[in-house]
């Protein structure tokens, strides 16, 4: 028996105990605050074995390696560059220090760089980072792996396909996911788990960054749907302060107490984060016993997701309608745009469709000439800061699909796989390999089946060699093959008769291509709203449809009332009755003013089109002046107001900030010469000593400077003494300082101190993923939770600051 199938053997009798937390752990060891604990534990490893020991004795049925920060961007920061080795031996003393009596997982963790679409970091490049950790792990002899504290889910799918591309190991994948119910990049926990068991994962779950209270709704929303393990490890409360040692607010018994409960909401694997120690997991081992595993409830899950939207086809749900616009046939603007290597109409077309009631965007570049795999990895980045609608890969082009699935940061629908040979042979393990649902087109060569009889020898055929693949009816959706009616009457009656036997004989889901049953008549409208009537009826799960056809929406509405698929006919009253028709209020692009537009690519994050946007209206003689101030600040700041109203996430904040940068980039020379523009005040930032993790510290930064504040940004695992000696040079308004671990929270009070002994007196705004207001008032500083509450805190210190040095200068 392999290793894999002796974790899951054990998880089907009895929950898994893990480890908790091991800098705090170290540090009690006599790790210092800023260390790298991965060298640390290598020059200690008496020390290292000891705790590892401590958690095996209270009860850990797993331990973590100590290679959470084993990647080659955080150790190439301590000068390490044997990567590999590092990661060996670490295992390798884990195996030492856990002698045989209980498993060792090989611990990934997060790069510290958001991933494409979210960020700089190259996927490739990514996926190469995690593969060399993950053999060194292997080498030492880890018995599986856990890819953990990811807020990505673009790095989280990075890694495991890594983990799968190397080896058969039990893998383990758990985001981060702030006490809003999303990780900061803004995937629910419903999203994140269709994804990553759909690409492999073993276990999914969630660990650190919030309590086993909150937690426990986080596994509470999974379960229904998991077709794997859950994982959970929560921290021990929320942190503060005691004589210059974090300490947090939960002890064992209160943290065994409230984590029992993710057990009964149907975690299997249970240990904790930040905070723990071998106490809180004695405690737990305790409490839980006698517990008995709740198994996943499904064995597989028809569904699909995005980095924001999570999307279930049950059979009662209402029809989904699949967004058809995005495809060049007949659209010579689009076939020109993507030949040029440009992509806002596709933004647009994905918006336009998601505003007026898509469920599901059709992604289609079929162009002659096209370099296909560069422009379908370059939409499958951009729409995901465009639009939360998950994608339907369609192409006929198996290396354009391939392409897509690799890069789409969610489970995607492949569109389509038909009876063909080779279509088989390359397509399925594809889709298998990547977790993605597919078309099952009943076509097995050029002729096409006319009657539903031959349709259905067909479906069967291509099931059943799919079946080998691992999937399920709950993995396909049939295309019921609509044909004109112009050229043959009795086409759709055949697709008719189709569909029901899928519905009600077969038993799966279903789908049609609308408009093709109308194609040579007049007034096709009508011809479709009859038809989608009539498939509905039969128990059609989709269409791929135009939803900006009022008539065809309102057929569709109707019959999701009538068929008992809208309870309470809500969806329908809020439609009809004015509620429905989205937040965005926008004028379409071809009627805005050019001033409307410059506000609009901002919201949209267009920074494709902003540039030139911006010389538009200096053409028509728009000072840069009023641009900025009328147009563009009020146009950020909406920004910020929807991602309070978590109606934005991180990368719609992020895109329209980087759009605000580059037309500020433009128009600051312009402003100087013309009435010499002053900024708004001087903001000091740094990443703490020991802390090499700056992107929640770029993103602040990015944002003030956006506001008009003149930022001036130290770095990361800066020293006390080097921002102090800063302060002393620039005199800022605020000095802001971030902190992502708990081991390095510490320091901040460090620079605090320093300063104030120095006869520093700016004001101090502290933040990061552990930092709490509580936290902040113990250390004499100013607390924001976030990019946007940093700038508005930021003004009002600033403000403030001014005032007083007024009145001493008076």
């Amino acid at each position: 028996m392999n290793k894999k199938s002796r974790i899951s053997r054990i998880l089907k009798n009895r929950i898994l105990i893990l480890d908790g937390a091991t800098g705090t752990e170290l540090q009690k060891k006599g790790m210092p605050a800023g260390a790298c604990p991965e060298m640390w534990a290598l020059e200690n490893p008496d020390g290292m074995s000891e705790i590892h020991q401590a958690y095996g004795d209270a009860g850990s049925d797993i331990i973590y390696s100590c290679t959470f920060g084993g990647n080659r961007l955080k150790l190439n920061q301590y000068r390490v560059d044997d990567i590999r080795e590092t990661n060996r031996k670490l295992a390798a003393l884990a195996r030492k220090a856990a002698g045989g009596k209980t498993l060792v997982a090989g611990d990934i963790g997060p790069t510290g760089r958001f991933v494409e679409p979210f960020g700089d970091l190259p996927f490739e490049e990514a996926v190469r980072i995690y593969q060399e950790q993950i053999r060194g792990l292997i080498d030492g002899g880890v018995d599986l792996l856990v890819i953990e504290t990811m807020m990505d889910i673009q790095e989280a799918r990075a890694a495991l396909i890594a983990a799968k591309e190397l080896s058969d190991l039990f893998t383990a994948v758990t985001m981060t996911f702030e006490p809003n119910g999303r990780t900061l990049n803004g995937t629910p926990p419903l999203a994140a788990l269709i994804t990553l068991q759909s690409l492999g994962a073993d276990a999914v779950g969630c660990n650190c960054s919030t309590g086993p209270d909150t937690m426990n709704t986080f596994i509470a929303a999974m379960k229904p749907y998991a077709t794997v393990p859950l994982v959970a490890k929560p921290n021990a409360g929320l942190p503060r302060m005691v004589e210059g040692t974090t300490l947090f607010d939960m002890n064992s018994g209160d943290f065994a107490e409230q984590t029992v409960r993710i057990a009964d909401s149907g975690a299997n694997l249970i240990g904790g984060c930040c905070g723990t120690t071998p106490d809180h997991i004695r405690a737990l081992k305790k409490a839980l016993a006698g517990h008995s595993p709740i198994a996943p409830v499904r064995k597989a899950l028809s569904a699909v997701s995005s980095a924001g939207k999570a999307k279930i086809f049950g059979s009662d749900d209402p029809l989904v309608i699949v967004g058809e616009r995005i495809n060049p046939t007949g659209k010579k603007d689009l076939q020109q745009e993507l030949l040029a290597g440009k992509l806002s109409l596709v933004r647009r077309m994905a918006k336009d469709q998601e505003k007026a009631g898509a469920d599901l965007l059709d992604v289609n570049i079929g162009v002659p000439h096209l370099d296909e795999q560069t422009t379908i990895k370059n939409i499958v980045h951009l729409l995901p800061t465009a639009t939360e609608l998950p994608l339907v890969i369609d192409s006929s082009n198996i290396d354009t699909i391939e392409k897509a699935l690799r890069h789409y940061p969610g489970r995607a629908l492949i569109n389509s796989i038909s009876g063909e040979p080779d279509k088989l042979e390359r397509l399925l393990p594809l889709a298998a390999k990547y977790g993605a649902m597919f078309i099952l087109l009943p076509l097995t060569g050029k002729e096409l089946p006319e009657t539903a009889e031959k349709r259905i020898a067909i479906i069967r055929h291509i099931f059943k060699q799919a079946e080998a693949f691992g999937f399920t009816k709950e993995d396909i959706v049939v295309d019921g093959l609509v044909m004109t009616v112009a050229s043959d009457p009795a086409a759709p009656v055949e697709t008719l008769r189709t569909i029901e036997w899928c519905t009600r004989t077969f038993r799966c889901r279903t789908i049609v291509g609308l408009s093709n049953v109308s194609f040579g008549m007049p007034e096709r409208r009508w011809i479709n709203a009859a038809f989608l009537a009539m498939a509905q009826r039969l128990g059609l799960t989709m269409a791929i449809a135009n939803p900006a056809i009022a008539e065809l929406m309102a057929v569709k509405r109707s019959g999701d009332v009538l068929l008992g698929h809208d309870p309470q006919a809500a969806a329908y009253i809020a439609h009809f009755s004015g509620q429905g028709q989205g937040a965005g209020t926008a004028q379409p692009a071809e009627k805005a003013t050019p001033l409307e537009r410059l506000a609009q690519v901002i919201l949209e994050g267009n920074g494709e089109d902003i540039l030139g946007v911006v010389r538009e209206n200096l053409d028509q003689g728009v000072s840069p002046t009023r641009l900025v101030n009328e147009i563009m600040i009020p146009a950020i700041n909406r920004v910020g107001e929807l991602f309070e109203q978590k109606r934005y996430f991180l990368p719609q904040l992020i895109a329209s900030a980087e759009a605000m940068k580059k037309a500020m980039t433009c128009l600051e020379p312009l402003l100087d010469e013309g009435d010499g523009a002053k900024a708004k005040g001087l903001v000091l930032i740094a990443t703490v000593k020991g802390d090499i993790h700056d992107i929640g510290k770029n993103i602040v930064a990015l944002l003030l400077r956006n506001q008009g504040f003149q930022v001036i940004d130290l770095g990361k695992d800066v020293a006390a003494e080097a921002i102090v000696s800063a302060m002393e040079r620039h005199n800022p308004h605020v000095v802001a300082l971030s902190a992502l671990m708990t081991t390095t929270m510490v320091n901040m009070k460090e620079v605090i101190d320093l300063a104030r002994a120095k006869g520093e007196k700016s004001p101090f705004l502290v933040g990061g993923a552990v930092v709490t207001a509580a936290f902040a008032e113990s250390i004499g500083a100013h607390y924001a939770k976030d990019g946007v509450e940093a700038a508005k805190v930021v003004g009002k210190l600033v403000t403030n600051q001014s005032n007083h040095r007024e009145k001493d200068t008076c």
